[in-house]
């Protein structure tokens, strides 16, 4: 993706969030060189790669197949590994119409997939196998809003705003904004995006940046690269 496009979809997708009256935190809107300035007192932004997130993973068809995100909050992989302290995370994600984020898998995280707002949210869930591959056979049942609901492998449960779903781990899953963009909200145990999917197809979790512009802000997949370890 082009950097001028990234700076594009933050400033877009800054006033799709504030529509809804959700207000990012204050590091959301610092330049690169303040978050530089700032390297010392920002470990926990760093190492929990809370901030911005647009990918298209990898593919270059971002109206098709990409998604926004930013990540509010995130818990410590130690913690969850011993069962006590901060085992959460939340994100803000952006799903515009029609636009597929694939199918996918977390082996660790469980998360609370949540209509925050806009149109109608859809997503095609299948169980894995043993293998952790696709069941394209056995029915699926989740929790929406704290009711079971069963349906077959594949196929399509609809959010309206104000609707949300448990997803389990091992539960793959893909979804898009159906009639319109939807806001959503994503709370779950520690995010790990970098080891914690697993994809259907051989894509990547993150863009590759063609740095035609200078960043507006920084992406967490640009915090290694500009600033370095906290």
């Amino acid at each position: 993706m082009k950097r001028s496009v990234i700076n594009d979809i933050l400033v877009q997708a800054d006033a799709f969030i504030r529509s809804f009256g959700f207000v990012l935190p204050p590091f959301a809107y610092w330049s690169p060189k303040e978050m530089v300035d700032r390297k010392t007192e920002i470990a926990g932004i760093l190492n929990g790669r809370l901030g911005w997130d647009v990918t298209d993973f990898g593919q270059g068809r971002f109206d098709d197949l990409g998604l926004f995100l930013f990540t509010v909050r995130n818990g410590r992989l130690a913690d969850l590994a011993r069962g006590g302290g901060m085992c959460y995370a939340e994100k803000i994600m952006i799903s515009r119409q029609d636009q597929n984020a694939p199918m996918h898998r977390h082996p660790v995280k469980a998360e609370d997939i949540i209509n925050r707002g806009g149109a109608t949210l859809a997503l095609k869930l299948f169980n894995s196998k043993a293998d952790g591959t696709i069941d394209p056979s056995a029915d699926v049942t989740v929790a929406t809003d704290g009711l079971l609901r069963t349906q077959g492998p594949g196929e399509i449960l609809r959010l309206e705003p104000g609707e949300s779903v448990t997803l389990m781990p091992g539960l793959w899953h893909a979804f898009w904004g159906d009639g319109g963009d939807v806001l959503i909200g994503e709370v779950s145990t520690v995010n790990d995006d970098w080891d914690d999917n697993v994809f259907d197809e051989p894509i990547g979790r993150f863009a590759e940046i063609e740095e035609d512009a200078e960043p507006t802000h920084l992406l967490v997949s640009d915090y290694d690269k500009w600033i370095g370890p906290a």
